[in-house]
C-alpha cells in the first residue's frame, strides 16, 4: 500500500475500525445499528479494496460506539 496514496488513510481507518469491531466481539450488523450507520457503509469501510470517504466526526462517533480513543482509528497497519 503507498502512503503517498490519498486514499491510504481511509484503508487505514476502515482496517482499525474491523480491527475494534471485531475485538469487541461485535458483528458489522451489529455495529451498524449501534451506530445509525448502514451496513452496507460499514462493509465497504471496512472492505481494503474500497476506499469510501468519511469524516472525522463519524470517526468520533465510532469511537463513541464502541467506547476507545479515537486514535485507535489512525494506529497504522502492521
Amino acid at each position: 500500500m503507498n502512503l503517498e496514496d490519498a486514499k491510504y488513510i481511509y484503508t487505514v481507518i476502515g482496517q482499525n475500525l474491523k480491527r475494534l469491531r471485531t475485538d469487541k466481539k461485535m458483528t458489522q450488523e451489529e455495529f451498524a445499528n449501534k451506530s445509525t450507520y448502514s451496513l452496507g457503509f460499514i462493509m465497504n469501510l471496512e472492505s481494503p479494496s474500497y476506499s469510501p470517504s468519511i469524516s472525522l466526526g463519524t470517526v468520533w462517533h465510532f469511537a463513541k460506539v464502541l467506547d476507545v480513543d479515537i486514535k485507535e482509528f489512525f494506529r497504522p497497519l502492521d
